[in-house]
C-alpha cells in the first residue's frame, strides 16, 4: 500500500526517464485493446511512479459514457487484465482523478472542437501545458480521419513550443500502395517526428535484449555473420485461433497481422550492424539499410519461397478445437492463410549465402516466439569415432514469449574412458536471473512515446520497404486459388512448409 506521500505522481519519486506534463488522449477507449492493454500500461506506469503528476487521460470514442462511467469500466478493465492483480486503491484514487471521457464519432469535427476544450481546460487546472499524446486505438479507416480532424482544430500544431505526438495502432496498411497513402495522409498533418508507428514487439524484453547482447558482449559479434551462422529461423507460432476477432483476421491473414510487421522488426534487429549510437534515428538507419538488402520476393518465385497454409478441426491439449472457416465472423469458403512461411535473402556483406526463415501460424502445438540462430558444423573433428555429421552444430536460441530467456547449445564430452560426444545447453531465464517479471511491452512503449524516444517505433521507410518485400507474395496469392484447410489444429503446419525448409536440406526447429 502507499501512502499520502508517495502517490505515483509525486515528482519526488520517480525515475530519470520522466514525461514532461502531458494530455494522453486515446482513441477507441471503449475498445479491446484500451481494455487489456492500454489502461492496464498506464496504470502500472502509475503505479511505479513514472507518470507526471500534471497529466489527464482523455478517453474518446463512441459509446456514451460519462466520466465516472469510463472510470468504473476502465477499473474493472485494470482489474482483469493488469500484470499486478487487483488494483491499488489509493494508486487508483489519484489515477481516477485524471481520467475524463468524450463521446462522438471520430468523423465529426464537433468532437474535436470538445476535446480541444476539455484538453485546454486541463491546462489550466491539472497543468498539462499544451503537451498531447494522441493514440489511435481504432480501426484503420479511421487512422487518417482523425489526423485530419486533429489538424483542422489546431491540436497537431506544435509552433508554440508544446509536443504533439501521434501513435498509430498496426496494421500500416494492407499492402504497399495502401502503406504509402497512410504516410502521405498522416505527412499532411503530422509531421515525421511527431509519428510514432507501434509495434508491441519491439516492447518486448528479448528484443530489446538482443542487441545487448549483440554489441555488449564481444563472443557473440565475431560469429554473427555469413562464415559462421548457417541460417536463422524466427517463429511466432500460437496455439489459439483467432479467439472471436474473425471479423479482422479474414481480411488481414498471418502474413499481414504478424510476418511483414513483427517479425521483419525482429530480422532487421538479428541482421543489422552495429549502430553508431543507440538513438532513435542510427537504430532507424540501420534497420533498414537491412530491408533494403532483401530483395523483393518476385510472383514467379512464390511457390519456391513462401508456403500458406489454413487450419482445419484439431486438438490442442487434447481438446477439440474448431477449423478456422467454423470459428465466428468467418466466412465458410475463406482462403485466408492461418499459417506463412517465407524464406528471405540478406544481400549484404554480411549475410550474402545465409538464408533467414520467418513463420507465423495460429493453431500449432504451443505458444512459442522465438529467434533460433543456427551456426555452422565445424568442418573436421579429430575424434576418430564421431564423424563430424553426427555432431548438433551449435545453436543460440532467443525466446521471445512466453518464457523469456535465451539458450546456447554446444558439444561436450560424456564422462568415461571413449570420446561420446553429446549437446549440452546453458540456459538464461528472465524471471530466475532477475527474480522479477518483465514489464508488459506497452508499458516500456508508451512511455517511450512519452518522453519522446521513437527508437522502439517503426519509421516510415521501413513500414514501406518491409511491404515492398513481400508485396508480389499478396499478389500471387490473391490470384490463385488455395487448397484450404492444409494442416490441422494442433500440428505444425502445412507439408509445403516443410517442404520450403527441405529443399535446402533444412528442417523447422520444433519448439
Amino acid at each position: 500500500m502507499t501512502t499520502a506521500s508517495d502517490s505515483p505522481f509525486d515528482l519526488g519519486w520517480r525515475l530519470n526517464r520522466t514525461p514532461a506534463p502531458t494530455a494522453v488522449v486515446v482513441f477507441g477507449a471503449s475498445g479491446d485493446l484500451s481494455h487489456r492493454k492500454l489502461m492496464p500500461a498506464l496504470y502500472n506506469l502509475a503505479l511505479q511512479q513514472l507518470l507526471p503528476p500534471e497529466m489527464v487521460i482523455v478517453g474518446v470514442a463512441l459509446t456514451p459514457w460519462s466520466d465516472d462511467e469510463f472510470r468504473t469500466e476502465m477499473k474493472a478493465a485494470i482489474s482483469e487484465h493488469s500484470r499486478n492483480g487487483e488494483v491499488d486503491d489509493e494508486v487508483w484514487h489519484g489515477f481516477a482523478q485524471r481520467l475524463r471521457y468524450v463521446s462522438g464519432s471520430f468523423d465529426d469535427l464537433d468532437l474535436y472542437q470538445r476535446l480541444d476544450a476539455l484538453l485546454k481546460e486541463a491546462d489550466a487546472d491539472l497543468g498539462t501545458r499544451g503537451n498531447r499524446l494522441f493514440y489511435l486505438a481504432t480501426a484503420p479507416t479511421f487512422f487518417p480521419v482523425i489526423a485530419m480532424n486533429l489538424g483542422k482544430v489546431g491540436l497537431a500544431d506544435e509552433s508554440d513550443g508544446v509536443y504533439r505526438r501521434l501513435v498509430v495502432e498496426k496494421p500500416f496498411g494492407e499492402d504497399l500502395a495502401t502503406a504509402q497513402a497512410l504516410n502521405q495522409e498522416l505527412s499532411q498533418v503530422f509531421a515525421e517526428a511527431q509519428v510514432y508507428r507501434i509495434d508491441h514487439y519491439l516492447g518486448k524484453e528479448t528484443v530489446q535484449n538482443l542487441m545487448v547482447l549483440r554489441f555488449g558482449n564481444l563472443i557473440f559479434e565475431p560469429l554473427w555473420n555469413r562464415r559462421y551462422v548457417d541460417h536463422v529461423q524466427i517463429t511466432a507460432a500460437e496455439d489459439l485461433g483467432v479467439e472471436g476477432r474473425g471479423g479482422y483476421y479474414d481480411g488481414a491473414g498471418a502474413l499481414r497481422d504478424i510476418l511483414q510487421n513483427h517479425l521483419f522488426q525482429v530480422l532487421s534487429l538479428v541482421a543489422m550492424e552495429p549502430p553508431a549510437r543507440f538513438d532513435s534515428r542510427d537504430v532507424h538507419d540501420e534497420k533498414v539499410k537491412v530491408l533494403r538488402a532483401i530483395p523483393p520476393v518476385r510472383v514467379e518465385e512464390v511457390a519456391e519461397v513462401a508456403a500458406r497454409g489454413q487450419y482445419g478441426p484439431g486438438y490442442i491439449a487434447g481438446v477439440p478445437v474448431p477449423g478456422y472457416r467454423e470459428e465466428e465472423k468467418v466466412d465458410p469458403n475463406s482462403n485466408t492463410e492461418t499459417f506463412v512461411a517465407l524464406k528471405v535473402r540478406v544481400e549484404n556483406w554480411r549475410w550474402a549465402g545465409t538464408p533467414f526463415y520467418l513463420r507465423a501460424a495460429k493453431r500449432l502445438p504451443k505458444r512459442a516466439t522465438e529467434i533460433a540462430v543456427q551456426f555452422r558444423s565445424p568442418p573436421h573433428l579429430p575424434f576418430l569415432e564421431t564423424p563430424v555429421e553426427t555432431v548438433t552444430p551449435n545453436l543460440l536460441t532467443l525466446r521471445i514469449q512466453p518464457d523469456e530467456g535465451a539458450s546456447l547449445k554446444f558439444v561436450a564430452k560424456v564422462p568415461g574412458p571413449s570420446v561420446d560426444l553429446r549437446t549440452v545447453s546453458m540456459d538464461f531465464s528472465y524471471g530466475s536471473s532477475f527474480l522479477k517479471g518483465s514489464p508488459e511491452a506497452y508499458e516500456r512503449l508508451l512511455l517511450d512515446a512519452l518522453v519522446g524516444d521513437s527508437t522502439l517505433f517503426a519509421r516510415w521507410d521501413e513500414v514501406e520497404t518491409a511491404w515492398e518485400i513481400v508485396d508480389q507474395v499478396l499478389t500471387a496469392w490473391a490470384g490463385s486459388a488455395a487448397d484450404f484447410p492444409n494442416y490441422d489444429a494442433g500440428s505444425w503446419g502445412p507439408e509445403s512448409s516443410d517442404d520450403l525448409m527441405a529443399r535446402d536440406g533444412r528442417r523447422w526447429r520444433r519448439l
